[in-house]
């Protein structure tokens, strides 16, 4: 979602909006965003989001999650890729693979996956072979 504001006499500038998958609520596909994506409920499928995921704790990805920013609380089934970082909260349990620049892990978060991270662990193939070889 894209909130166009006219500032002074230029041209309309694009904010980025916040998409909430909430508690309850089941999504079955693939979800794409340029802002942020905030995932309460279950989504099956790949998320995408230009800014930022959050899986609040108690929210479910069965899929891949791919952003410049990963907040994990809950659980994710697949491979995590952020340009930048991604934070494991405590609450969190991540069953794949995850490669970003910085990794923040909260003590009680879980990983059950390969961990890759700097400038050459974000290659776009890298993600989608680790992700094409998950075993469940």
């Amino acid at each position: 979602m894209a909130i166009f504001t006219e500032k002074g006499h230029g041209a309309p500038v694009t904010e980025t909006g916040l998409s909430i998958i909430g508690t309850g609520m089941r999504v079955v596909g693939d979800i794409t965003a340029e802002g942020v994506v905030k995932i309460e409920g279950t989504v099956v499928g790949t998320v995408r989001a230009g800014r930022q995921v959050l899986v609040g704790k108690g929210g479910e990805v069965e899929g891949d999650v791919i952003s410049r920013e990963a907040i994990i609380g809950g659980e994710v089934r697949g491979s995590i890729r952020a340009d930048e970082r991604v934070e494991i909260q405590a609450s969190c349990v991540v069953h794949g693979d995850i490669a970003a620049k910085r990794l923040l892990v909260q003590e009680g978060g879980e990983i059950n996956g390969v961990v890759r991270m700097g400038e050459t662990t974000l290659e776009p193939e890298t993600v989608e072979k680790a992700g094409s070889q998950r075993t469940y």
